[in-house]
């Protein structure tokens, strides 16, 4: 069975635009649930609630982690909290 580890590599490779760097580094990925073999739910954030990237971001999502073999895979966006980059973002982005 696919673990939460592997389905972050493969979201290490989903890219944000404007930044250029993965959305798992940017914090942007608040939690995975894999509710079965078949099914796994990500909720996760934009930089702003206006990100013009946003729908190419969750098709990304979406393809990535059906590599794995999921058959549906359920983004849920909240900005609850609001995204903030994680410290050792800030750090690298000079922030």
């Amino acid at each position: 069975m696919i673990n939460k580890d592997q389905i972050i590599e493969r979201l290490e490779t989903v890219i944000d635009p404007e930044l250029n760097i993965d959305i798992y580094t940017m914090g942007l990925i608040y939690d995975i649930q894999i509710l079965n073999e078949k099914d796994v739910k990500v909720i996760m954030t934009f930089t702003t609630p206006s990100c013009p990237a946003g729908p190419m971001l969750i098709g990304e999502v979406k393809k990535e982690i059906k590599v794995l073999g999921f058959e549906n895979v359920e983004v849920e966006i909240t900005f609850d909290p609001m995204w903030k980059p994680p410290a050792e973002l800030r750090a690298a982005l000079g922030i």
